[in-house]
């Protein structure tokens, strides 16, 4: 059996960690979107959102009572937020490549998004977000934490020359990508006028088990 984990800390580098959930999550739903239209402006996502269809994706989500969201602030400012909610309760393109594998829903965990403005980055903001996060699934008596991440080749012509992936980050965190267990999304990028098909890689995290 896998211990439970520490109690999270409520601060990283210098920036306040607060966890929401209820009531409280729903009131954060704006400042999330637009925390989402900036951050996946940029490489590897390259997402052109607008704010009213991030809320509404945002609102559907937030409507499951297991759902956190974990903020981080510079005073009363929101630099940074990730999300969490049982899979159950996820939307379909989220899902489905899990029912297609016989996994039980129940069983896992979904990490969402974990934005964070670039200026902030590299002070231990991720682990805080990560650490709330597997925090509730523990509490939703989750056995799996999963996020997933979008496939990009690595010459494709927008990535920067000094874009670092988060494989490294993520492997230390516990999580594996599983071979094939892939979601399906569109959305419009940057530059572009219409949307487009994206497949993002899942990765997984045993959380508990015999």
């Amino acid at each position: 059996m896998i211990e439970p984990l520490a109690p999270p800390p409520l601060e990283a580098g210098g920036l306040r960690i607060e966890p929401m959930t209820g009531a409280k999550l729903m009131d954060a739903l704006p400042a999330l979107a637009e925390l989402r239209t900036t951050v996946f402006r940029a490489f590897p996502y390259l997402y052109d959102g607008d704010l009213a269809r991030e809320q509404s994706y945002l609102r559907a989500y937030a409507e499951d009572a297991g759902a956190i969201i974990v903020a981080a602030y510079d005073g009363a400012q929101m630099v940074g937020a990730a999300t969490g909610a049982p899979m159950a309760g996820q939307h379909a393109e989220w899902s489905e490549p899990f029912l297609a594998r016989d996994y039980d829903l129940a069983d896992i965990f979904y990490c969402g998004e974990s934005v964070l403005l670039p200026d902030y980055r590299g002070r231990g903001v991720g682990h805080a977000f990560f650490d709330h996060r597997e925090a509730q699934a523990w509490r939703m008596n989750a056995r799996l934490s999963c996020f997933c991440a979008v496939i990009r080749p690595d010459d494709h012509p927008a990535r920067p020359a000094d874009y670092r992936p988060l494989d490294g980050f993520w492997r230390k965190r516990g999580y594996a990508p599983e071979p094939g267990l892939v979601a399906h999304f569109d959305w419009r990028e940057v530059g572009h006028r219409d949307e487009t098909a994206h497949e993002l890689q899942f990765w997984l995290r045993p959380l508990q088990g015999d």
